[in-house]
């Protein structure tokens, strides 16, 4: 549960509290939600902060698996060509 020291004092007087929703108010002039809860965003940053890391851990490994398939291509390559130099040899 959150406890007074969890939210910030909102940056416009004219904010309406949302019902149902400590520490979030609207903006009545862009009817944009405010959320003044510090937990909460604390806890949204640190989950944008893991999905974000995953995200890199995936593409840095999306861009090995194309190196090392690319590196297997080269060595078929290469293995075709010396068992074709094996062949012509004969």
């Amino acid at each position: 549960m959150s406890t007074d020291s969890d939210y910030i004092k909102p940056f416009n007087d004219d904010l309406i509290p949302v019902e149902g929703r400590d520490g979030w108010f609207r903006d009545p002039n862009s009817n944009a939600i405010v959320n003044c809860n510090m937990s909460e965003y604390d806890n949204y940053m640190a989950a944008y902060d893991r999905r974000s890391k995953k995200e890199e851990k995936l593409n840095t490994l999306q861009d090995e698996v194309s190196g090392l398939k690319s590196d297997i291509g080269e060595i078929k390559n290469l293995l075709k060509s010396l068992l074709q130099g094996d062949n012509n040899a004969s």
